[in-house]
């Protein structure tokens, strides 16, 4: 079994990617790996309106930040999100952070090629909507096709429900056993 060295741990900054970071770092201290932390900061966050007198006449033009703007936002997003998880990657032996601006899932796959990753740990999100049908799949999805190397995927568990009578034996014309009268 080959050994894993370098784990590439994509985020979006949520609760749920969370896990896949947590899950992460304990396998790079089991194998004594390296931890990349990969943010790919959001574009569409980047524009902003005229703050001029004159913007009422025209609300509709909007102006981009500088990349490097949006980049070293997105850097201070990503290190406040790490606060909570410093006393998890001090036991690790090397622990690096890039914030990229692009496409997620090319982005993701350049990232891990870049930097011969030898696994990607996801936290996908478990409610895609109407996005799973109009696309081809979810970021996890793409990513999984196009990657590298291996990608794991990190879900939350989901409460069990009671199956206990809910499959009736009337749906399969059996009687219903019941307790017998003494």
């Amino acid at each position: 079994m080959k050994s894993i060295q370098k784990i590439l741990v994509p985020t979006d900054l949520s609760e749920n990617s969370r896990r896949g970071l947590v899950y992460a770092c304990s396998l790079a201290a089991e194998s004594k790996g390296i931890v990349t932390i990969l943010h790919i900061a959001n574009e569409f966050d980047a524009w902003e309106l005229y703050s001029d007198e004159f913007s009422f006449l025209e609300p509709t033009t909007r102006r981009a930040w500088p990349s490097d703007r949006v980049l070293s936002e997105a850097n201070l997003d990503l290190n406040h999100f790490l606060e909570q998880h410093l006393e998890a990657m001090k036991k690790l032996s090397c622990v690096t952070k890039r914030v990229v601006l692009g496409p997620i899932a090319e982005q993701i796959v350049n990232v891990a090629s870049e930097e011969k990753a030898d696994l990607v740990v996801m936290s996908p999100q478990r409610h895609r909507r109407l996005r799973h049908i109009f696309r081809s799949g979810g970021i996890t999805d793409r990513v999984s096709r196009m990657s590298p190397c291996p990608v794991l995927s990190v879900t939350p568990t989901l409460p069990s429900r009671a199956w206990r009578g809910t499959l009736r034996p009337a749906f399969f014309g059996w009687q219903r056993q019941t307790t017998a009268t003494v």
